[in-house]
């Protein structure tokens, strides 16, 4: 089956992006979100960085084309027409198994059904469907438009063709898949990634280095762009931290508790960029300060 359609529920950061990106690759999308301000946001925001796109001649389409491909909706009846729903809200187990649900009976029998989890097993989602071998994982990285890695992630019903559905439609959209065969807690980049992020957090609250210092050593010596932290505060602390906790409590596996300085940021509201504050402080257009 080729993807000729999809559905993004959660206009958010990453709702947005992964909006934008099968846009670009000429595919009609519904972005779905129950907050129509949201929604607004997310329309004006992918207008931005399609601009910039087009700015740098990384794109060969005119700008009116690619938005036109983007359907803003406030419902799940659109899951009659997709060949695909992508779910991309916040990390709250019981939030995403109430959206599958609500999807498994608003989709097309032959619809796949995907998270774009960081943590949670798909297992677990699959299991509110009828349809748990139509139900995968596809985990995007942030930013989406600019990160190339995405991972496709079988559930324990999820079959191989299902799988390689989903492998084709990150290779159509441009981006390179990583096949994860097991449903286990972080999948494969973050499950290599949250304890390095977990480490740098200690060294920050047992004050052995700042947060800047921290960054710049990641960025000059091991080649990032970003550092953990300016990642962190893109991403939003808040999922991190679901990310983390869900982790965690899958696993019991004390490398993947939230440290407490994490935990404390999320409980002041000190998010990231969306709250101006997070590891660094940012003014109204979300530069650093």
């Amino acid at each position: 089956m080729e993807i000729k359609k999809v559905m993004v529920v959660g206009s958010g950061l990453m709702g947005s992006g992964i909006a934008q990106v099968c846009a670009q690759a000429g595919i009609d999308v519904y972005l779905n979100d129950v907050n129509h301000e949201a929604l607004d946001r997310a329309v004006q925001s992918i207008s931005w960085s399609v601009g910039k796109f087009l700015e740098k001649g990384k794109l060969n389409e005119a700008k009116e084309a690619i938005l036109a491909r983007i359907h803003p909706v406030g419902d799940f009846s659109a899951g009659a027409e997709v060949d695909l729903v992508i779910e991309a809200v916040f990390e709250k187990i019981d939030l995403k198994k109430e959206i599958f649900g609500q999807l498994d009976r608003h989709c097309q029998p032959r619809a796949l059904i995907a998270s774009n989890t960081s943590a949670i097993p798909i297992t677990e989602l699959a299991a509110m469907t009828k349809r748990p071998q139509q139900v995968l994982g596809i985990h995007f990285f942030s930013p989406v438009p600019m990160m190339q890695a995405v991972e496709v992630i079988k559930g324990i019903a999820t079959t191989d063709e299902t799988a390689q559905i989903g492998k084709n439609f990150v290779k159509k959209i441009g981006k390179e898949p990583i096949m994860v065969n097991r449903d286990v807690a972080g999948f494969v980049i973050n499950r290599i990634n949250f304890p390095s992020t977990i480490e740098a957090m200690k060294l920050v609250e047992e004050g052995v280095a700042t947060v800047e210092d921290i960054d710049k050593g990641l960025r000059l010596g091991s080649g990032r762009k970003m550092g953990i932290f300016e990642t962190g505060d893109m991403v939003g602390l808040d999922v991190t931290f679901g990310a983390m906790t869900a982790m965690y409590q899958e696993t019991g596996d004390p490398r993947f508790y939230p440290p407490l300085l994490l935990r404390r940021k999320v409980k002041a509201g000190h998010l990231g960029r969306k709250t101006g504050r997070g590891w660094y402080e940012y003014d109204s257009d979300g530069n650093k300060k």
